[in-house]
């Protein structure tokens, strides 16, 4: 019997002895892992690793693993994953589906966390940003970044052509003019390109006085000559003046692609993609969109939410929390061009304005006066596809933008319900 309790004790000592042999370990078993999945985008990489660095130096008792999954296939992984009841801690969402998420109730209510968090103030971030990723009252989730749409222009394409650059006043008229100057078919040289998707187009219909819906959301209201006015305008560049390239122009390639290859003079895009214009053999700019009847410009805000499920949540939050609103997150979003941090703080923004390219970076604050949100309903997604396989057919040529609105308009109400 004392042999035996003597080999126990041999046993347990070795036990311990190897546990604090391996301090390492012993220390990274004190840690509280969360799991975060997040959508690509350009830039995203290093800023993000840098990111999470910097929140476990502040937080050594935390450790995020990071999950990055292609934007195109993010939600449908994510949706598997929550419905076979292993969501991740913290996952990052878009303002378009985050009510579609708070909706189902999959979202912890962050609400109490906030309350007691000292170190976190609201007041420091953009209000519209913010309050975005609020549900009936309640925040489901931490905006961390925002961004808009702006006309990105190359210099040397206008100055060749003797076309004066883009002025914050301009109207549709006003770039189409210049884009047929500008436009080189011979040599594959288009004037302007923008996305002929529902994501764009509740924008440029916005420009001409349009919406998708009626105030009180109780109809559709995206078959109306303001709207039928402005898909002509976006589907008749790549169809009627072809100023625009049309997707077999594109042959597979991105319209960013085309830009750098100094083939697009004016692209409609994101200033998530400044940084990968750094590198481009010609001088460029940046300017506020060309409105029609008004000007309506993008806005788009990433935050991130936290699972209801999670017996992490606490830890989730802080990470939350942290890329929303601590200012080395901030700066260091700034420094990789990554969107714009949702900070009010202009000492950490003037970095960013000082910045070149593009010398006219006032032009993405100045868009933010103009800015119009999309529609936020629970199938939003499956009214965009739809809408955007009517759009395709015009470019086409297979349809024409009243029947592409008309049938979409009544494909929205039955989606929605609306009688």
């Amino acid at each position: 019997m004392k042999k035996g309790l003597l080999l126990l004790m041999v046993v347990v000592l070795s036990v311990f002895g190897l546990s604090a042999c391996g301090g390492g370990s012993s220390s990274d078993g004190d840690k509280t892992e969360i799991t975060y999945y997040q959508f690509s985008a350009p830039a995203d990489g290093k800023a993000l690793d840098e990111m999470v660095k910097e929140f476990e130096k502040q937080n050594p008792d935390i450790k995020v693993k990071v999950q990055t999954i292609a934007y195109n296939d993010y939600f449908t992984k994510l949706q598997t994953q929550i419905a076979g009841g292993d969501a991740p801690d913290a996952f990052e969402l878009n303002y378009e589906t985050f009510v579609q998420y708070a909706e189902k109730g999959v979202l912890a209510d962050l609400t109490s966390y906030i309350e007691k968090d000292k170190d976190f103030d609201p007041s420091t971030l953009n209000k519209q940003a913010y309050d975005a990723f609020k549900y009936e009252d309640k925040q489901y989730g931490m905006v961390e970044s925002f961004s808009n749409v702006v006309t990105i222009y190359n210099k040397d394409l206008f100055d060749k052509a003797g076309v004066d650059y883009p002025t914050a006043d301009w109207t549709w008229k006003d770039e189409q003019a210049a884009a047929e100057k500008l436009t080189d078919a011979k040599n594959k040289v288009w004037g302007t390109s923008q996305p002929v998707t529902m994501n764009e187009f509740y924008k440029v219909a916005a420009q001409n006085g349009g919406s998708i819906f009626n105030e009180d959301m109780t109809a559709a209201t995206i078959n109306s000559p303001e709207n039928v006015e402005a898909l002509t305008h976006l589907t008749s560049e790549v169809t009627d003046s072809k100023v625009a390239p049309s997707p077999s122009d594109l042959s597979g390639q991105l319209p960013e692609d085309l830009f750098m290859n100094g083939q697009i003079a004016m692209l409609h895009t994101g200033i998530w993609l400044f940084d990968m214009f750094q590198d481009a053999p010609f001088e460029w700019d940046v300017q506020v969109e060309a409105g029609n009847t008004q000007k309506a410009t993008h806005f788009f805000a990433n935050g991130i939410g936290v699972s209801k499920d999670s017996d992490k949540k606490e830890a989730a939050f802080k990470f939350a929390s942290f890329m929303s609103a601590n200012e080395e997150a901030a700066k260091i979003r700034i420094d990789n061009n990554w969107e714009l941090p949702a900070t009010e703080n202009k000492e950490i923004l003037q970095p960013y304005l000082d910045a070149t390219p593009p010398d006219n970076r006032e032009a993405v604050f100045e868009s933010l006066q103009y800015m119009v949100l999309p529609p936020v309903v629970k199938d939003w997604n499956k009214i965009s596809d739809y809408t955007n396989s009517e759009f395709e057919k015009v470019l086409n040529g297979a349809s024409t933008p009243e029947k592409a609105l008309k049938n979409s308009e009544a494909n929205i109400n039955e989606t929605m319900g609306f009688k």
